[in-house]
């Protein structure tokens, strides 16, 4: 049996996308990393009024705090696309589903 030589820790954050992709949960991976860089792709006002809520077949749903924010997000869905591809790369959302929520 082969012994592993130790290195340093690794954070537990970061093992989750590769075990998730490991066991074939690839879009709960992604997801994950979409929440992580959430703030830094869209900025910390719409992340103050906006949070991704679940990934399916590559649509991010994400709810606003209030009617007025999830129409002018609407609007926006372009932008903010545009900004999720620019932080994320491949893992960003082909499309976003944004509805009123909590």
């Amino acid at each position: 049996m082969a012994r592993r030589t130790a290195g340093p820790p690794e954070r537990v954050g970061a093992l989750v996308p590769a075990v998730l992709r490991d066991l074939g949960l690839d879009e709960s991976a992604r997801a994950l990393r979409i929440q992580e860089g959430w703030e830094r792709a869209v900025g910390a006002e719409v992340a103050s009024h906006c949070r991704p809520i679940a990934l399916r077949n590559g649509v991010l749903e994400a709810h606003a705090d209030s009617s007025a924010w999830c129409q002018t997000l609407r609007l926006r869905a372009p932008e903010l696309l545009d900004a999720l591809a620019r932080t994320l790369g491949e893992d960003a959302p082909r499309a976003l589903w944004l509805r009123l929520g909590e």
